[in-house]
């Protein structure tokens, strides 16, 4: 059992600032990469952040400049600092991770979290 728990969402004024964290748990052999996507009312998923287990990095357009996705490997855990918040990064953000549960598990699998909720006011 693979549980990921996201936190620090909220409401937040425009040019405001937000971090998430994610905490991975449970059975986990080893941690690929980690990152953040999100999804807007009416919207389908998107990437937001992804951060491999060497610790390269890709953004979205969107966000290039004003989020950062970092994480602590001794943790399992990834976080995203948000500054320069704008209302149309309002949206639950989500956590994934790709994964081996176990050492012989014939690939990784992705695993999400259950959400988290951002609100961006103009």
């Amino acid at each position: 059992q693979v549980q990921l728990v996201e936190s620090g969402g909220g409401l937040v004024q425009a040019g405001g600032s937000l971090r998430l964290s994610c905490a991975a748990s449970g059975s986990i052999f080893r941690i690929n990469a980690m990152g953040w996507y999100r999804q807007a009312p009416g919207k389908q998923r998107e990437l937001v952040a992804v951060i491999t287990g060497g610790g390269s990095t890709n953004y979205a357009d969107s966000v290039k400049g004003r989020f950062t996705i970092s994480r602590d490997n001794a943790k399992n855990t990834v976080y995203l600092q948000m500054n320069s918040l704008k209302p149309e990064d309002t949206a639950v953000y989500y956590c994934n991770a790709n994964l081996w549960r176990t050492l012989w598990e014939r690939r990784p699998n992705d695993y999400w979290g259950q959400g988290t909720q951002v609100t961006v006011s103009s």
